[in-house]
């Protein structure tokens, strides 16, 4: 039987990974962590695999959650840029720590 301050935790982690547990959503983190801004093209190149589909899904969800602010400008064509909010960049130890874990046991 779990006691409440393990049903806490797990709901924490549950609630932590339904907003930064998808697939991309960490290596797009990570490529935002050290642009003030990046396009959508910018953050394409920067990770490798991602379907153009994929990351406008990680972008919406990521966007929805309060992770990362879309502006988009009144140039012709639009031009879209995202930045990190303070919830974004509150990931940053944890991005570390995950590389930190990735070098030591991967």
């Amino acid at each position: 039987m779990l006691d409440n301050h393990t049903v806490t935790n797990h709901c924490s982690i549950e609630r932590s990974l339904d907003i930064v547990g998808g697939k991309w959503s960490f290596l797009v983190i990570r490529e935002m962590m050290f642009h003030d801004q990046k396009r959508f093209g910018e953050i394409k190149r920067a990770v490798p695999g991602i379907s153009a589909k994929s990351l406008t899904d990680t972008l919406r969800h990521l966007e929805n959650k309060g992770v990362i602010i879309r502006t988009a400008y009144a140039t012709v064509p639009t031009t879209v840029e995202y930045s990190l909010t303070e919830k974004g960049h509150a990931l940053h130890g944890i991005i570390h720590e995950m590389k930190k874990w990735g070098t030591d046991w991967a």
